[in-house]
């Protein structure tokens, strides 16, 4: 195949002179990004946006065909999600069959980009049916998370490809998560894939078939890995064939609006801090110094898993006992282009917005908001108003600064805001997962570090160790790395989840070894 077969079997042909005019053939295609397209004179977003897509499928094809035979399967923790298009049946009878293979192909196209946009594996695609997994090959620590927002995604992209009489596409998606046996391939050439043994593919199945059109089922093992992180809908206990007791399932509705992804996954309830009084005595001594007027920086660094969550929250809780002001930017893996997005964020939630409200009733909340700082809002709220989407104009007028003036005003108002708000209470800084956080916050958080040393200010701020902080040597940042714990805080973990049942020593210690002192696998391990 060359890449004028290519172009015509996504339905984009009209690109064929373009490439053949800058040298891209089917080897070059694979290394092309968006910005590559934009340069070539692919002005179309969409279109760029379904060339990438088809060029991630053509390399998971590709990937799959080519990989080596395991020499042994795994067993794995998988979401798998299940994609069905709602009406084939009918759209088969209404369209011609050339018409009805570019739908399928552009609905297919739409699929594979989000899927693969959350670092899922497309395992197979059945006519109008998608299955994908989240947590084979790759693994991440938040597959499940990462399978309901892709669905989510899914569900908008598909509603996006539309027929040629205007009918927007809809599906209806499963989720279940569970142990599988994944690895040995099946089946030859193109047909080739990996074996997954194991109910949950099955699962996510019955799942789909339950859901609404332009509807999301999950199981409730993913619901206890996504904790408070999505808005659920419980469906009661359901029967499924192949499953011997009704289980219960939720319908998904949307993400929900967060101050940390830590205590949403964590809505049951906290487990004690063990092993780090040292840590979280110097982090409340540093309280105790901000709130007197030597404001604070603490850079928290640790791997994944080693307790800079937990830890943050007690530091929290330590503080709750008098008046202070608490602000929280939530780094995410989803958002890292995003500029500001951490303080829209909070922004967001501080101010209590609601999908129902009209802007101009934002507008008046975000103005409380701001008065907790100022006695005078009028400077900074057309800035704070632009930057969080509202209709600044109808309220202040039209803006006549550049955007270069109107981004060095904008980080301008937040630092003022900042220390507005510390002329009043102290104020507490939680700044999660800075390793996610794009280059404008990282820009914000260096600006307010002149002011944050003469204000009434903590910031806490947790990384892992790979985050190199451009303001990492100045004078008001104190750095504290959280190493593994030892086997006398490990054993603390494991009795606190056997409920003082004590464990054989032998395995005691291959719980240790194999947890190696962090506390999260030691808390899935046991």
């Amino acid at each position: 195949m060359n890449s004028d077969a290519w172009l015509r079997g996504i339905g984009l042909i009209q690109y064929a002179e373009l490439f053949r005019a800058n040298d891209i053939d089917l080897a070059t295609l694979r290394q092309l990004t968006s910005d590559d397209l934009k340069e070539i004179g692919v002005a179309s977003l969409g279109h760029r946006k379904q060339l990438l897509a088809a060029i991630a499928m053509l390399d998971s094809a590709s990937a799959t065909v080519s990989a080596p035979m395991p020499a042994t399967a795994e067993r794995r923790q998988l979401s798998v999600m299940f994609v069905d298009l709602v009406g084939s049946t009918a759209l088969s009878t209404q369209l011609d069959p050339e018409d009805l293979r570019e739908l399928i192909r552009h609905y297919q196209n739409a699929v594979a980009g989000e899927v693969l946009r959350f670092e899922g594996h497309l395992a197979q695609f059945l006519g109008d049916g998608v299955l994908a997994y989240f947590g084979w090959p790759q693994a991440h620590e938040d597959e499940a998370e990462r399978a309901v927002r892709a669905a989510l995604a899914v569900t908008a992209a598909a509603a996006r490809v539309t027929t040629r009489a205007g009918q927007n596409l809809q599906t209806r998606i499963g989720i279940a998560t569970g142990v599988v046996v994944v690895g040995d391939l099946i089946a030859e050439g193109l047909a080739q894939r990996h074996a997954v043994v194991g109910e949950t593919p099955n699962f996510a199945a019955r799942l789909q078939g339950i859901a609404e059109p332009g509807g999301i089922v999950i199981a409730e093992a993913t619901r206890q890995l996504v904790g408070d992180l999505f808005v659920l809908r419980e469906l009661g206990l359901q029967t499924f064939k192949g499953i011997a007791a009704p289980v219960p399932v939720f319908a998904v509705l949307g993400t929900r609006a967060l101050e940390s992804r830590f205590a949403a996954r964590h809505a049951a309830g906290l487990a004690p801090v063990v092993g780090r009084d040292q840590e979280l005595a110097l982090l409340v001594e540093r309280w105790r110094q901000a709130r007197v007027g030597e404001g604070q920086v603490m850079l928290l660094s640790g791997e994944a898993g080693i307790g800079k969550s937990r830890l943050t929250e007690a530091v929290i809780d330590a503080a709750r006992g008098e008046p202070h002001f608490l602000l929280r930017y939530q780094g995410s893996p989803y958002h890292t282009d995003s500029a500001l997005y951490p303080a829209i964020q909070q922004l967001n939630f501080a101010a209590g917005f609601t999908e129902s409200e009209s802007s101009e009733r934002r507008l008046v909340r975000l103005e409380a908001l701001l008065a907790l700082a100022s006695d005078d809002v009028r400077a900074g709220a057309p800035l704070i108003a632009t930057l969080l989407g509202l209709d600044a104009p109808s309220r202040y007028g039209a803006s006549t600064l550049t955007p270069l003036q109107r981004r060095s005003r904008t980080l301008a108002a937040l630092i003022d805001q900042l220390t507005g708000l510390a002329s009043r209470q102290p104020v507490l800084w939680v700044i999660e997962d800075a390793h996610w956080i794009d280059p404008t916050t990282l820009e914000l958080i260096a600006l307010a570090l002149d002011r944050i040393q003469r204000a009434r200010v903590l910031a806490l701020i947790t990384s892992r160790p790979t985050f190199v902080a451009s303001f990492g040597s100045h004078p008001v940042v104190t750095r504290l790395t959280l190493n593994r714990l030892g086997r006398v805080a490990t054993q603390a973990i494991v009795l606190r989840i056997t409920r003082g049942k004590r464990l054989p020593e032998g395995l005691l210690d291959e719980i240790a070894v194999k947890s190696d002192g962090v506390p999260l696998f030691v808390e899935e391990m046991t």
